[in-house]
């Protein structure tokens, strides 16, 4: 099933924890690559959205202190700006394709040796997106990979007993997903010097 599909059938739990999994790994572009966790409030409301709205609004508080540096930073203070504050599918499925699409782009630009985005790119992850082949770079791939198994991984486990070792297992993919990006951050500002 593709990324998109996928997506389009979640329910409110797999919506925001893909969402926020998104946005928590891409962290270190708004905290530096040994900066703090905020989303973690966040995870805590996937299962069942109690608290939701609070814990999102500390969230924000909590950001607007982060510097941005840059317009892929900007993009996702601006995405958690964006979250709806109601833990309803229809809000939370926009927020979520939102989130999924900059996470890529965002992979995308690391993916690239100068750090632009490619004419094509939008195409490129579109076709990704939509379960087609592409030519897409590791960190493209990567990514996509670890959005298309943080939703299958929800939608297997929803309405179980053990739904919460789903957000759990999806904060373990993307723990994983940060630190590749903590990583690849980190060689390219040895290289620049």
């Amino acid at each position: 099933m593709s990324l998109l599909e996928l997506i389009e059938r979640a329910d409110e739990r797999a919506l925001a924890a893909s969402a926020v999994a998104c946005l928590d790994r891409c962290l270190p572009l708004l905290a530096g690559p040994d900066g703090p966790e905020p989303l973690r409030p966040l995870w805590a409301s996937c299962e069942d959205g109690r608290e939701w709205a609070t814990r999102l609004a500390a969230v924000r508080t909590a950001m607007d202190h982060e510097p941005v540096t840059d317009g892929p930073a900007a993009r996702v203070r601006a995405l958690l700006g964006a979250a709806p504050s109601d833990f309803a599918p229809a809000p939370l499925r926009e927020w979520a394709d939102a989130c999924s699409l900059v996470a890529l782009e965002i992979h995308g630009r690391f993916d690239a040796p100068d750090g632009d985005t490619p004419p094509d790119a939008a195409a490129l992850l579109k076709a990704a997106r939509d379960g087609q082949p592409t030519e897409a770079g590791p960190l493209v791939a990567g990514e996509l990979e670890r959005q298309v198994r943080i939703l299958e991984i929800l939608a297997e486990t929803t309405g179980s007993p053990g739904s919460g070792a789903g957000v759990r297992k999806a904060l373990d993919l993307s723990t994983e997903g940060r630190r590749v990006l903590r990583a690849v951050m980190s060689r390219r500002a040895r290289i620049r010097g």
